[in-house]
This record gives structure tokens, sequence and C-alpha cells, in this order.
């Protein structure tokens, strides 16, 4: 390994080996597209729990999980035998044609989980394979089923890059640049951001006058009549927006106005869902149900996988309405199932919410101790730290962001941006506390080098 993780020290970390590393990078930078964002020159060759090493056989310390992918680790041995087992019987034979057990069984415990209590007794699941599937999903089904045209989404958000989801994305503008038009119909808000308040409020004081002005007072009242919205897509925490927990208030008056306009709620869950804030799905800390809920990442430990849940009065659309061919795949089934088992019965989400809270604890001193650090925020083991201008706390500071992050993959540590200046901590939810210690060495190393 680059630098042995319980033996740190304020001194530089040693140089890493890259031999066959760059020569894969030249192969790759010539037949791979050039749209590919890779932050540092990481060369994957095995992984195991929340360790990882690159072909060169230097070893680090994952707090990336695939993009907060893989909830049970690296080849979690449960999921490998899972997956090696349905191997050996089929690989795939589709499931919008024909009845699979493992679709249904998968679908089964979704909907049992899924935080939506339904009204006519049974939520349903529609497969996809991936969170941007998902979302599509989402979108069609609400405008069938409200038979309305408008969306309505938030700036910050990040929900895929096809058409109908990078119509409710608005995280960065590269993600747009060129594309466009984009679906008709699409609105964009302000996100419940309290650190960062356009209003210069406090919470709870301010009874989410972000949300009640930018919609009631003015999108309803000067842009669309609110009877032609059929959702509002949320994320309960903002991902690629930079790990953003909105106050407690935000969802529950959300789910109020909703309610008032006949419109559906939709919560994205796919980077907050399968227990990666401390539950098993993040509106379940702020005791909002929605209507669709929005499904990927964590759902399999790796294997493509995304669903939507919804109640079975909404999720009512005629034969051949919405498809797909790989949808509920047996092998993803099969590792998603596995997946399930971990989370429900490993303690996994009770780890994440137990470690998360270790961590954000010591990040939070960070504030205090450098003036790069303007905040640290998240629930579970969804969190992350805001890098600012030491001078001028109210600048983000991408460049420096930038920086940190290149160091601590020198020092032994994954780690991805978000947002504008935010490094995002989103480890296995399998990570004990001497490794969560560990990382944070690393990266405090890093920073006080700064």
């Amino acid at each position: 390994m680059v630098m042995e993780l319980n033996q740190l020290s304020d001194s530089q970390p040693t140089s890493l080996k890259l031999t066959r590393g760059q020569e894969f990078i030249a192969r790759d930078e010539q037949v791979l597209s050039s749209s590919y964002t890779r932050d540092y020159p990481f060369v994957m060759e095995r992984g195991e729990g929340c360790r990882v090493w690159d072909i060169d056989g230097n070893e680090y310390l994952d707090f990336c999980a695939g993009i907060a992918v893989l909830n049970t680790g690296h080849c979690h041995p449960a999921v490998v035998q899972a997956v090696q087992e349905q191997a050996t019987r089929y690989f795939h034979m589709a499931g919008p044609d024909f009845h699979l057990p493992l679709m249904t069984e998968l679908a089964e415990q979704l909907a049992q989980v899924s935080p939506i209590k339904p009204r006519s007794g049974q939520n349903k699941v529609f497969f996809t394979n991936s969170g941007t599937e998902s979302i599509e999903a989402a979108l069609k089904l609400a405008r069938y089923r409200t038979g309305r045209q408008q969306v309505i989404s938030f700036t910050g958000s990040f929900h895929g890059r096809s058409y109908g989801a990078l119509s409710l994305t608005a995280s960065k503008v590269t993600q747009r640049r060129g594309f466009g038009p984009t679906v008709p119909g699409a609105f964009q808000i302000p996100y419940a951001n309290c650190r960062r308040c356009a209003y210069n409020l406090t919470y709870p004081s301010c009874n989410v006058y972000c949300l009640r002005d930018t919609l009631e007072e003015r999108l309803f009242k000067q842009m669309i009549a609110p009877e032609e919205v059929a959702a509002i897509f949320v994320e309960p925490i903002q991902g690629e927006g930079g790990y953003i927990v909105p106050p407690a208030g935000f969802l529950p008056t959300l789910r109020e106005i909703c309610d008032k306009y006949g419109i559906l709620l939709v919560a994205d869950e796919v980077q907050s869902g399968f227990g990666r804030t401390g539950k098993m799905f993040a509106v379940e800390h702020f005791e909002t149900q929605p209507d669709i809920i929005c499904m990927a990442k964590g759902i399999a430990s790796g294997l493509p996988m995304g669903a939507i849940v919804a109640d079975g009065d909404i999720m009512n659309w005629p034969r051949g309405a919405h498809s797909n061919t790989y949808g509920g795949n047996a092998l993803a089934s099969a590792a998603a199932l596995a997946t399930m088992r971990l989370l429900l019965e490993g303690g996994l989400v009770e780890n994440a919410a137990y470690i998360g809270a270790k961590m954000l604890e010591r990040l939070s001193t960070w504030t205090a101790k450098y003036p790069l650090v303007g905040d640290a925020r998240g629930l579970g083991l969804m969190l992350a730290i805001e890098i600012v201008d030491p001078t001028n706390p109210k600048q983000l500071n991408g460049a420096a962001r930038d920086a940190i992050l290149n160091a601590a993959f020198e020092g032994g540590l994954l780690l991805l941006g978000a947002g504008t200046s935010a490094i995002r901590l989103c480890p296995p939810l399998i990570l004990t506390h001497a490794e969560a210690m560990r990382g944070l060495d690393v990266l405090e190393a890093v920073i006080s080098r700064q």
C-alpha cells in the first residue's frame, strides 16, 4: 500500500507506483468516450470489503463504494455465492415476458420495505436497469396516472442524463450544455439549503418559506397552474448537488403542498436508499411518504438494477405501456435478494447509523480546526464536508477540493466530489470503526497540509 493507514504521519505520502496503470490509462483514452470523468488515475484490479487494489498492487481504503453502490462492500461472500449459484441455472429470461420466481420474490420484499403505505392494500414494483431508468419510468407513470404534463424538480438535483431524467436534472451546466431542447414541461425551484439560505432566514421560524414562496407564491401564480403539475421529483438528501440535508420540515411541507393540489410526490432514493443514511430509505428520517419511490445503486451490490415502487392504484397502467428487456435480470435479482438479506438481517443499516454518527462527530470538529472546512453534514454513511475559501467562508473552493481529492488518493484513500466544492464520504455499510477512523486520519492529514 502507498501508506499504511495505521501508521499515518504528517509527512508527505510515498509516491504511488503506477507503471501498469499508466499503460491502461493510455489505452483507455484511445477507445473510451471522452465524456467520462476520472478525478485521479486509479485503475481497478480487485476489491474486498472496504479495500481495493489497483493493477500495480497499491492498496486503498474505498470511501466511494462505486458511487454509493456497494453497500455490502466489494465481493461480499453471500452476494458472490448467490450470483454463482444462479449462474449455474440461467443468466437471463426476459422478466417482462415470462414469470421469474426470483423477480417475484424480490418485488415482494421491495413492496414490503418501501416507506409507501399503500391505500389499495398492495404496493407494486417495476424493475429497471439503473437510476436513470427508474426516473424515466416514474416520469411516464406520473404523467399517465394524473393526465397532467408539467413536472417540477429542484436546483442542484441530479436525476440522470437520458432526456427525461436530464430535463429534471439541474446539477451542473455541463450535463445540459449542447443537448437541448430537453423534454418540455419541467421546471426547477431552489432546494432548501439552510446553510446558504437565499432569503437570509432561520429555520424553523421561517416555516420553510423558501418552499412556500418559490412554489406557491411564484411558480403556481406566475408560470404554471398547479392542476397541470403531474409530479414533484425530490432527492430527500441531495446527492450530486453536494450531499445537502434539508431541514426537518421541508419534505413534510412538500407532501402537504402535493396533497393540496393533487400532485404526486416522487422520491429519488437512487443514492440515498438501502441503508445508506442509517434507515432503509432517507424519507424515513423525515416521516414523509412519497407516492412513487425510485431505487437503484445499493439494490444489488454492483449488478445493474433499479426499480420504482408505488401504490397499486397508481401503478395501474395498461399492458405494454412500459417495459424493458433486462429489468429484473436473474443474476441481478439473485444479487439483490442476497443484498436485502444482509441489510435486513445483517445489521448493516444499524452499522451505517452508528459509524456514520461517529464519523460526523469527528468531521464536525474540523470546521473550527481548519479554515478550509466550511461545513460537515450528512446522515448515516452519506456524509460530506464542504471546502471553502479560508479567507472568505461564504466562497466555495472547488480548486482546493480537487487538490484534496488527489492528495487523498496519493495517501491511499478513494473519495469523490459532489456539488461545487463538497467531498462526499459514502463507504460501504460494512465499514468498521477502525476503518472509518483510519480513513479520516488520511483525509485530515491532507487537509492539515493545505
